[in-house]
């Protein structure tokens, strides 16, 4: 499980990028990269990190299921993930 720190730290980070959305896409269309340069760091998009929805893992996330790779293996192998089923040949 990551840090309740790091996970409060990327909803910060998703608040802000929605807050400067249309500042930062004004700012794009007139091309005046000082005005980007002084937005916040954490408005930018590119810093966001996709992050398990459970415990907060940010590798081997599964963008379709909202999950990491071990969290969704649980999930699968529970069944409780409808459409997925262990695979055999």
């Amino acid at each position: 499980m990551a840090k309740k720190s790091i996970i409060a730290r990327d909803q910060k980070r998703t608040k802000m990028i929605a807050k400067y959305a249309n500042k930062r896409a004004e700012l794009k269309a007139i091309g005046d990269l000082e005005g980007l340069a002084r937005l916040p760091r954490n408005a930018s998009p590119v810093r966001h990190t996709n992050r398990c929805v459970e415990t907060g893992r940010p590798r081997g996330y599964m963008r379709r299921f909202g999950l990491s790779r071990i969290s969704f293996r649980e999930h699968a192998s529970k069944g409780e993930i409808p459409g997925v089923t262990k695979s055999s040949w």
